[in-house]
């Protein structure tokens, strides 16, 4: 079989340092900003230039903890519950032939640094800490975006708001803009999509903490932030 290499150009910093909590979809959580630095060998301003011009982007990245060897046809969508198999090609599972994630961001602005040269700051990331990324495209809202797009099974489970509480004293755990990122991905519902225990108490490792809560029915509840 043929194969090609395809070069690492940057990788993401988020505050996911474990795949739990991630939001499902890029987008979800506008609140939510990660920083993309560049390896050395692409921290050429240069290619860069324009493309402050765009409001949205394109990344093209690795499922960097779902490298295998092997690859099955089919695979269990979570949001179905994990045991209705769906062909892999109709859906966005990481277990692929080729582990490549595709994910549209909001460019939020250019961060100059003298460490880490040119480094875009982007908001709806759905990647975790380190995970790293082939490629950058502008999004072109002329011919990328379809109103009229049909979203196949995925369109009867669309994500679900769950109402989020917690304790006051809480808040100043988490400086405002990481709270409010936090309080996204909480009322999307983190937890697989099989588990309903209310009594069960989940921990989500995010931005430096260990946040934890329950969840009974629609409403979420924060414990503690450690």
């Amino acid at each position: 079989m043929e194969e090609t290499v395809i070069k690492i150009i940057a990788r993401i910093r988020s505050d996911f340092p474990t795949k739990f909590g991630i939001p499902r979809q890029s987008g979800i959580v506008e609140n939510l900003v990660s920083r993309i630095v560049f390896e050395p060998e692409y921290r050429n301003p240069d290619a860069l230039r324009g493309i402050d011009g765009y409001s949205h982007l394109w990344l093209i990245w690795q499922f960097s903890e779902a490298v295998r060897k092997d690859w099955s046809p089919t695979v269990r969508p979570p949001r179905l519950g994990g045991n209705i198999r769906k062909g892999v090609f109709a859906t966005r599972s990481p277990f692929r032939p080729n582990p490549i994630g595709l994910s549209s961001v909001k460019l939020v602005g250019i961060e100059e640094t003298e460490k880490e040269g040119s480094v875009l700051l982007v908001a709806g990331a759905d990647l975790m800490d380190g995970t790293p990324i082939y490629d950058i495209k502008p999004y072109l809202p002329f011919t990328d975006s379809h109103p009229d797009a049909v979203g196949g099974f995925s369109d009867p489970v669309r994500e679900r708001s769950l109402q989020v509480e917690y304790p006051a004293e809480l808040t100043g755990q988490l400086p405002a803009d990481k709270w409010e990122a936090l309080l996204g991905i909480l009322a999307h519902d983190p937890r697989p999509s099989y588990q309903h225990d209310p009594e069960r108490v989940y921990g989500m490792a995010f931005a430096g903490k260990e946040v934890k809560f329950k969840v009974d029915g629609d409403k979420l509840t924060i414990l503690d932030i450690i």
